[in-house]
């Protein structure tokens, strides 16, 4: 009989959802219309209103709305898109689907993970369609550097917003900076409807031209025929089904409400943590220095190198502390190693990071004893005994 292993006692991960969520879920439920309807419109105007833009389009994951924006630009074939290695593969993904190539670049720093303008500069080419730009764990790239560079270039900028709404930065809002903003709101997200996402676009016609692909590019909504008394409509492209439920959008409206809220629970953690971590300096925090807005969505850090991970990990899980990686870097998935020379993809900075990164909990469910936990077991596998603090 094997050894029993504690109960978890800090989640990597959770959400908020309760009472308010429960009675707008039974509202949609008691109305009898639960596809894409007056909720999600609602939804959509809400989150266009607080991201400061005049519309956007909800749909059913951050994938999805990847993928719109990839088939907004009549990705193809022969086209190219640089994306950050280090995110989740969802980006190079949507990039392949559409019959283009990920071209993958490098990020500034362990301590600034996000894709280097530099990078940008290097890899834009006569082939380059557009630039993904990741806001990892919820801070900003820089945004307004890489879009200079695209947009003389000819390029789009598409931002892969997925950690970060409603994240205000110097350079405006998250998502809003670039040609598209991409959101996710997975379970996992700070603002969450199980599965769904959202997408904005800076120029109107293209806005519309994914509204009206992501519902099989017919000219009338379900809602729209089932209340106007026409049945009649046409459809004028290739599109796919790609929207919400209402049940998703009223879930999304109550979190929206509540996101400022939950954030500020997420900063103090975040906080609690750094100030835990200064007596651990042999781990690295990632933008430890930053102090503008953050969504604060991961809690990441850099453990010491030749340190194995898998120990750290199994010493944590066995004081009930779940934890993850963000990420393993795309390119050398197998699905992606195939291509140029293998020599030319060298990503050093990602791949001098990608050994040592390792996701900490983080939520607004969390308490600042639960970091505490988390950060005495962790400086125990840091640390095995009678082995000297680094000074």
């Amino acid at each position: 009989m094997g050894i029993e292993k504690p109960a978890l006692r800090v989640a990597l991960a959770d959400n908020t959802v309760g009472a308010a969520e429960i009675a707008a879920v039974n509202e949609v439920l008691t109305s009898g219309w639960l596809s894409a309807g007056p909720v999600t419109r609602t939804f959509e105007e809400e989150f266009a209103e607080a991201m400061g833009v005049t519309d956007a389009v909800a749909v059913s994951s951050g994938t999805a709305a990847l993928h719109l924006a990839m088939l907004a630009l009549n990705l193809g074939p022969g086209d190219e898109v640089i994306v950050p290695s280090l995110s989740f593969v969802a980006s190079a993904a949507m990039v392949a689907l559409c019959g283009g190539t990920p071209v993958f670049a490098d990020v500034l720093s362990a301590e600034e993970p996000t894709i280097a303008p530099a990078e940008v500069r290097r890899l834009l080419g006569p082939r380059t369609r557009a630039v993904v730009v990741m806001h990892y764990g919820g801070y900003p790239a820089r945004t307004a550097e890489i879009a200079d560079l695209a947009r003389a270039h000819g390029a789009a900028v598409v931002e892969d917003a997925a950690h970060a709404p409603l994240v205000r930065s110097p350079e405006g809002t998250l998502g809003t900076i670039g040609d598209f903003g991409c959101f996710s709101f997975h379970a996992t997200k700070n603002l969450t409807t199980g599965e769904g996402g959202m997408v904005l676009a800076r120029r109107p016609e293209q806005l519309d031209l994914i509204r009206l692909k992501h519902s099989h590019h017919v000219t009338r909504t379900t809602w729209e025929r089932a209340h106007t008394g026409g049945s009649d409509y046409d459809v004028n492209g290739i599109g796919l089904n790609y929207r919400p439920t209402e049940i998703s959008s009223a879930i999304g409206r109550t979190q929206l409400a509540r996101l400022a809220e939950d954030r500020a629970v997420r900063r103090r953690l975040v906080h609690r943590y750094r100030d835990l971590l200064r007596s651990v300096p042999e781990i690295g925090i990632p933008f430890a220095r930053h102090v503008a807005d953050s969504a604060f969505h991961l809690m990441a850090i850099l453990l010491p190198a030749g340190l194995p991970r898998d120990a750290v990990v199994s010493r944590l899980r066995d004081e009930g502390v779940q934890t993850s990686v963000h990420y393993r870097p795309t390119h050398l998935f197998s699905a992606y190693r195939e291509g140029p020379d293998p020599a030319e993809r060298r990503l050093p900075v990602t791949e001098r990071m990608a050994g040592r990164l390792l996701t900490l909990p983080l939520h607004a469910r969390m308490t600042e004893d639960d970091v505490t936990h988390v950060v005495t077991v962790l400086t125990a596998a840091v640390r095995p005994a009678g082995r000297a603090e680094t000074t």
